[in-house]
């Protein structure tokens, strides 16, 4: 009887792990299989979330079919705690596997509102706009000057959702004026920054802040990233350049980075200041004369004059020899990276080919030839003029 019993119970035992191994083959074909969701989808998960609650609000949207497995999922892989808050793009037929990576990994959000503030070298724009989770697109909801006085009503709505996110995007070719008066008016941004940074020390980028966020703070960041893009860059500059410290190679950078129209002629450009500087050349380019008289307060708005041409100021490159005491603007990596690395070229003169700067620039090696492309640049003038 006892055998009988036995043998009963074994073939009970088989069954149960045949089973129990068809549950499990069953669950991970679910927990990996392609999701239910039809339409992309922005899912908020609020501070203080579980994967419970997350898994129970994919289950009343559509996104999932079983809580269960999603949250036994998220247990087996170690992920249940690590949970992010913040607002994630979830695409069309995501399986559970693939959700639980999204609200896990980075806890940067990948889609909702954003309220964007640029800083650019003609003008600070604020945008408020929201991504469409199906498309991958923005659309923008409004734009306005943050520096005025008057504020959009949706940007106002948007400011108190929890889930909005905010960025600061400073251009290529900002100076450090400019950087700190529009800060100082960000709404987003305590603190005010009391001192402009050393021009040229602040890295052009994008930057996720939170509301609260020290302006200072924000400002270090911005140096720090720009003091470990120089290191990186002179630490694998080309042999023989004609540039003593990094601090050279940045006032380089910076007078490449306002006279490049376009980052395809980057190298180019640096190219012809670097063949000027190895044969003695003055630099003679506006843009040093330029900061030099608006001391990088703003756009000079007109044209140099020949007054301002002859003048000896220590940015007046058709004057002095060399460089010019310190960076005219704050200069982007692929500047930097250019006059560490600049383009094998025997120009020594270029000026632009039409009257939009966007459009680049013709090269010369000789006086003559470069006498050519400016003559055919005056007739554009001329033209225009008309």
């Amino acid at each position: 009887m006892w055998r009988h019993i036995a043998s009963n119970a074994l073939t009970f035992l088989i069954v149960l792990l045949f089973l129990l191994a068809g549950v499990i083959g069953w669950g991970n074909r679910e927990y990996t299989a392609r999701g239910p969701l039809e339409t992309a989808i922005c899912l908020q998960v609020e501070r203080g979330s579980n994967m419970r609650g997350v898994s129970e609000e994919l289950a009343e949207i559509g996104a999932i079919t079983q809580p269960a497995i999603f949250r036994i999922g998220a247990d087996y892989s170690d992920k249940a705690s690590q949970l992010k808050a913040g607002s994630f793009l979830v695409p069309r037929g995501a399986s559970m596997e693939e959700i639980i990576e999204i609200v896990t990994a980075s806890g940067q959000s990948t889609c909702g509102t954003e309220i964007v503030h640029r800083i650019g070298v003609t003008r600070v724009l604020s945008e408020v706009r929201e991504l469409n989770p199906e498309t991958r697109e923005y659309e923008d909801l409004a734009q306005f000057d943050p520096t005025a006085d008057e504020r959009p009503a949706i940007y106002a709505e948007k400011r108190q959702a929890p889930d909005t996110q905010y960025r600061v995007v400073v251009s290529e070719g900002v100076t450090s004026w400019q950087v700190m008066t529009a800060l100082n008016r960000l709404e987003v941004l305590s603190g005010e920054i009391g001192e402009v940074p050393d021009e040229g020390s602040l890295a052009p980028g994008s930057y996720q802040v939170v509301p609260g966020d020290d302006a200072a703070a924000l400002v270090g960041r911005m140096q720090q990233a720009q003091s470990r893009i120089l290191a990186e860059a002179w630490a694998g500059r080309d042999e023989g350049l004609p540039l003593e410290t990094p601090q050279e190679a940045l006032i380089l950078a910076s007078i490449v980075e306002k006279e490049t129209g376009g980052y395809d002629e980057v190298r180019t450009v640096a190219s012809v200041f670097e063949n000027r500087l190895e044969r003695g050349m003055r630099l003679q380019t506006d843009p040093t004369v330029i900061y030099g008289i608006t001391e990088g307060r703003g756009v000079l708005g007109r044209g140099l004059r020949q007054s301002e041409l002859r003048a000896r100021t220590p940015y007046n490159t058709y004057v002095i020899d060399g460089l010019p005491p310190t960076p005219i603007a704050n200069p982007g990596r692929l500047s930097i990276e250019a006059v560490m690395n600049p383009g094998e070229t025997d120009y020594i003169f270029f000026v632009a080919k039409t009257l939009d700067p966007r459009d680049g620039h013709n090269f010369a090696t000789t006086l003559a030839e470069h006498n050519r492309n400016v003559a055919a640049y005056r007739a554009l003038e001329a033209e225009q003029a008309e």
